[in-house]
């Protein structure tokens, strides 16, 4: 997943915030046009309403598996960066439980529902999203399940700006929460999708903590330990 997020940034975009730009709405997921099913138009883009029947500016886009698509896209290296070291320090102990082949099942899984969240709860909205942040949740929230016990070394600004160990499950119930503080606001973050797909997560793996923990102990033989920065 880490690989991939970097080459959808370093590759497809680019890199580059300008490039990113040109491309973004005729690669990324943009809730008006899942629900209408046709790519935006540029009246559309350029007023921000969402409405069908005008004469899209993008015609060949596949708004379907732009939603896929848009999990691997970032808006910017700093965006990029943060989501793939959380995803570093979750992420080993979650695949560890799941295997290779079920985790990239479970990972794209965690995204495509926190991706279609956000979608029905902002439908006509003509923003483009992008990030992996929601699959990343999903990830998080399955952790909190497995491994409640789990202790991390955080650095959370501004709050703290030296290292210091906390329960992982206390993190990631704090940061749940923290999400909901987004609700009503102005924002270009999709907090939405950071729920649905944490809940996700959590749904999972309730369902599968036994077998995961199971296998998880199998392969490895010990619970990981990450350190988290963010």
């Amino acid at each position: 997943m880490v690989g991939i997020c970097a080459y959808g940034f370093f590759v497809v975009q680019g890199g580059e915030a300008q490039l990113f730009e040109d491309h973004l709405f005729q690669a990324a997921s943009i809730p008006c046009e899942v629900t209408t099913g046709e790519p935006l138009s540029s009246a559309e883009i350029a007023g921000g309403e969402c409405r069908s029947g005008d004469v899209p500016i993008f015609p060949d886009k596949n708004v379907w598996f732009s939603i896929l698509a848009s999990i691997f896209f970032h808006g910017s290296l700093i965006h990029l960066i943060s989501n793939l070291w959380v995803l570093l320090i979750f992420g080993n102990n979650v695949e560890d439980a799941f295997g290779h082949g079920a985790y990239l099942v479970f990972y794209l899984a965690a995204g495509l529902v926190a991706s279609g969240a956000h979608i029905v709860l902002n439908p006509d909205s003509t923003l483009p999203v992008v990030g992996a942040s929601g699959a990343i949740a999903g990830v998080m929230g399955t952790y909190a399940v497995l491994f409640p016990g789990a202790r991390v070394t955080a650095i959370i600004p501004p709050f703290f700006f030296w290292p210091f160990a906390v329960p992982a499950l206390l993190f990631l119930v704090v940061w749940f929460g923290s999400q909901f503080l987004l609700a009503g606001q102005e924002t270009l973050v999709a907090w939405e999708a950071h729920v649905a797909g944490f809940l996700f997560g959590v749904v999972v793996g309730l369902l599968g903590r036994r077998r995961l923990r199971a296998h998880s102990s199998r392969t490895t033989g010990y619970y990981r330990v990450g350190r988290l920065a963010r």
